[in-house]
């Protein structure tokens, strides 16, 4: 049996049995790596890490996306930062009332790669509302002027050029982009065997935003209980969200009747997040 394997701490492993390696290339800031699984369809691996799984990619690129565009009263503008797969930019752009969404992506490669060997995008790229801009996420949001909504932040695990996406003062300088009103939203590990990174990723938003909320839901492909971490700019009620607009989506895993209950936190994590 042939089978790929990302480790976490104290030995948990997530196992695929697979056919074979499609591809396996090296940009200039990271190994990218297309595997056909033996059930699921193909599987995008950055430097050793599971990025997304055919079968199961929407899991993920729905609970980023759908949450903090709902409980927005008017998303128009959304920046996503990272996200070169197209996956969070198909699931944007099912909301109608979204005017523009652009795609920060520092690895082109990425792009192309998914494109060719998993377009999971859907066409997503092609669209008019869509403007994709290759660059350095911390850099661009720096000297950027524009004013968004919602920011996604759809970064790989923090390490190498993701890295910065999870500090204090790339928060800050989303927070200045943002409008009167806003919302983040960025992926922050696992609750059982990534713990230290969602606690860090909640402490350091707590400095910056108004309210935070962390939540966790299931994805195949990653550990237990992955975490998201909702920055708020404002009086935004995250617990809320605009069942109209819901009405107008599709969805597979995002069940926008059971938003709230997103927020129901294992007993220990709860307590921990709350002492923060």
């Amino acid at each position: 049996m042939v089978a790929f394997t990302e480790w976490y701490e104290g030995g948990y492993g997530v196992s695929f049995r697979i056919k074979g390696k499609i591809l396996d290339r090296k940009s200039k800031y990271q190994r990218i790596e297309v595997y056909e699984t033996e059930g699921f369809g193909r599987m995008l691996v950055i430097d050793g890490a599971i990025q997304f799984i055919e079968r199961w990619e929407k899991m993920y690129h729905e609970i980023l996306v759908h949450p903090v565009l709902l409980a927005h009263p008017n998303p128009r503008n959304v920046l996503i930062i990272g996200g070169g797969d197209g996956g969070a930019l198909r699931e944007a752009l099912k909301h109608d009332v979204v005017e523009k969404v652009r795609v920060v992506e520092i690895d082109e490669m990425v792009v192309d790669v998914v494109k060719e060997y998993i377009p999971i995008d859907g066409g997503a790229f092609d669209s008019e509302r869509c403007e994709l801009i290759i660059d350095d996420g911390t850099r661009f949001i720096k000297g950027d002027r524009c004013r968004y909504d919602v920011i996604i932040i759809d970064s790989t695990d923090p390490k190498g050029p993701a890295e910065k996406l999870f500090s204090i003062p790339f928060y800050r300088d989303c927070y200045e982009r943002l409008n009167e009103k806003g919302l983040v939203i960025t992926q922050s590990g696992g609750a059982y065997f990534d713990s230290k990174l969602s606690i860090e990723v909640v402490r350091r938003m707590k400095e910056v935003f108004n309210k935070v909320y962390p939540f966790f839901f299931s994805v195949i492909g990653y550990a237990p209980c992955w975490g998201f971490s909702v920055g708020v700019k404002g009086d935004i009620d995250f617990l809320k969200i605009d069942t109209e607009r819901a009405k107008r989506i599709s969805t597979e895993y995002y069940d926008p009747e059971h938003h709230d209950r997103m927020l129901f936190l294992p007993r220990r994590m709860r307590e921990v997040m709350e002492s923060l």
